[in-house]
């Protein structure tokens, strides 16, 4: 566990140039044309919050904290017109950015290390799994209500 420890405060160090390298990703990618409607500030804060706090996103927080979170940004993004499909990319394209900086900057010298790196990354899957579905979730129930309002 602590290689785990050591990467999570790997990832919080490098976070901004983490985001960074998201928000290129995501500005430059065909899949994720509405994100033009997001603020830059709104999507560097979010996922800067990620980054930056990943520890206690993984290892800190439960998972009603992460609906919570989630179901937010979900319903968020329908009111700025980005389809469910974008939304769940750019969440695949943050756990992506993640795995492309760790393997960049980690190689385990250890069997012991390699398990501890492995624990790690299962964690992030299972975080960054809560988070899409939550975001949709979040999204959907936004996206019902908006529809009921303009039928009454």
């Amino acid at each position: 566990m602590m290689l785990a420890y050591k990467l999570v405060r790997l990832i919080e160090t490098h976070s901004e140039s983490l985001t960074a390298s998201l928000i290129e990703k995501v500005q430059s990618s065909n899949l994720t044309r509405s994100y033009s409607h997001v603020p830059v500030e709104d999507l560097k804060a979010r996922v800067g919050g990620i980054y930056s706090h990943l520890g206690e996103w993984l290892l800190g927080k439960s998972s009603f904290d992460i609906e919570q979170r989630y179901q937010e940004i979900g319903a968020l993004r329908v009111h700025q017109g980005v389809p469910v499909s974008e939304l769940i990319w750019v969440i695949i394209l943050t756990k992506e950015n993640l795995w492309e900086f760790l393997q960049r900057e980690s190689l385990p010298e250890r069997p012991i290390e390699a398990f501890g790196e492995l624990e790690m990354l299962q964690l992030l899957d299972q975080f960054f799994d809560r988070a899409i579905y939550y975001a949709s979730a979040g999204y959907e129930k936004a996206l019902s209500k908006s529809q009921k309002a303009v039928s009454h």
